[in-house]
């Protein structure tokens, strides 16, 4: 026997359609939100909190974990130790990584970089970063970073979600979420890959800058090297810009329908997100085309900025995003995983990003954007004092170490000229001022006038947050 279309179709009719429909509807609202005036969406009623110091977030992130014993935490009395044997004391038992759990030795390792302190500030920096050693009075050195992580991919996601187990919204999200977006004309939060020189280090997944049980319209969308920044922004060889508009009205008519009947916030998203890829088919263009750059800011940054996909020219572009009002920038660059021939390997990542990474401070303290700009550099943990592996005079390496590494930071409502947190001797366990990944991550909120408490999504019946229950901000760094 044949069922009646019409019971049928409410037999189908989910719960939270029924509801969905009988409250008008979310997803209505949400397009009707992201349609209005500027076509940029505002954020949620009362945030920002209190008045932001920031209004954006660069996130310069060194994928693989920068040994803070060669960058930035100078530990001279290790040359004594040299070849000595790590005492139990110092290592309290630590968990290894597989990568040195078979060793029988774990014995210390100087840097063989050399180290000197500059500016009024006198931060430690070392002979590998002559540029960032330049700025060090705009910069905010946090030495006492530690995570719970021992390993690249939940460690990663932890700093980027605040969870070691992958699903939940990254930071960018959280922000574009809270705050909402500046421009209508490209997304709010924006993502760059640029690879390493070394078999192209730890993966980075898509889910890193994924929206997790947030509405998708806040995920990240990362930019390409290659071909159109973002896949299919292009038309279509033959199909007109006029051809595509009269698709696209159609195509949205037809998904108005569905959100009517059904009221999901997802058909709302993909009928902004249509509409936002129309406007990105003029603004990406503009936005990567640097043919208008005066030669000075090629010099600034280094001739690679010229080189679609490097770290440099990613650099560039952050701050050209910044310009446009992009909420939230992310950098990724691999390859700092040095478990080995770290005198080789490290040289190269820093030559990669060191000069880029002052030139954008600068450039945006040029343009008067600094102070409200907040710019993070950092990876997911950093390096161990022993040496993984055989140590001989001409190579080294060190494994992962959770305990203790070095972030900085910069600009909108980051006291510059500070050094934060102390590590022992050994540069082993933190000795004074411990940050966790929650602490700097309430503390980045805060920057941008947001109580890390206070910006939660309900799902599953549980209010979340990015700090889970976690998180203090970090007030001495404060300006």
């Amino acid at each position: 026997m044949t069922m009646d279309p019409r019971k049928e179709y409410m037999t189908m009719m989910t719960r939270r359609h029924f509801f969905g429909r009988a409250a008008t509807g979310i997803g209505t609202a949400a397009l009707a939100h992201a349609e209005s005036g500027t076509g940029a969406e505002s954020g949620l009623p009362g945030l920002p909190h209190f008045a932001p110091k920031a209004k954006r977030v660069i996130y310069l992130f060194q994928s693989g974990g920068p040994s803070q014993m060669e960058l930035f935490d100078f530990k001279p009395k290790l040359n004594e130790l040299q070849g000595s044997e790590l005492p139990d004391s110092i290592r309290r038992g630590q968990r290894l990584t597989g990568m040195s759990s078979t060793q029988t030795t774990f014995p210390v390792v100087a840097s063989r970089f050399g180290f000197a302190q500059y500016g009024q500030s006198g931060a430690w920096l070392s002979e590998l970063l002559p540029h960032t050693a330049r700025i060090a009075d705009r910069l905010t050195f946090v030495k006492s970073m530690h995570t719970e992580a021992i390993n690249h991919d939940p460690a990663v996601t932890f700093l980027q979600t605040g969870a070691q187990i992958a699903g939940r919204p990254s930071i960018g999200s959280w922000l574009v979420y809270g705050l909402g977006s500046v421009t209508r004309d490209l997304p709010g939060f924006v993502v760059m890959i640029s690879p390493g020189g070394g078999g192209g280090g730890q993966p980075l997944y898509d889910r890193l800058w994924g929206s997790g049980f947030l509405p998708t319209r806040f995920q990240g969308v990362k930019f390409r090297s290659v071909g159109d920044p973002v896949l299919y922004l292009s038309n279509p060889a033959g199909f007109p810009e006029s051809n595509r508009r009269i698709f696209l009205d159609a195509l949205g008519e037809l998904n108005r329908m569905k959100l009517e009947e059904f009221a999901d916030p997802e058909i709302a998203t993909r009928i902004s997100q249509y509409e936002m890829a129309f406007r990105m088919q003029s603004s990406v263009p503009e936005l990567t085309d640097l043919s208008r750059e005066p030669g000075r800011t090629f010099k600034l940054y280094g001739e690679d900025a010229r080189k679609p996909g490097t770290f440099a020219a990613n650099c560039l572009l952050a701050r050209r995003l910044a310009e446009r009002g992009v909420r939230f920038i992310q950098l990724f660059h691999r390859d700092w995983d040095q478990h080995g021939k770290m005198q080789q390997d490290l040289p190269k990542r820093c030559k990669d990003t060191d000069q880029a990474s002052a030139a954008l401070v600068e450039d945006l303290a040029e343009r008067g954007m600094l102070d409200e700009t907040l710019v993070v550099w950092g990876g997911e943990f950093g390096r161990t004092v022993y040496c993984q592996g055989r140590l001989t005079p001409e190579e080294y390496g060190r494994d992962h170490h959770p305990r203790c590494f070095t972030v900085w930071m910069a600009g909108g409502g980051i006291k510059p000229g500070v050094t934060w947190g102390e590590t022992d001797d050994y540069g082993y366990n933190i000795a004074r001022d411990p940050v966790h990944v929650h602490d700097l991550q309430a503390t980045i909120l805060h920057c941008l006038g947001i109580d890390h408490t206070r910006l939660t999504f309900k799902y599953q019946g549980r209010h979340f947050r990015l700090t889970d229950v976690h998180g203090e901000v970090v007030r001495p760094l404060l300006a």
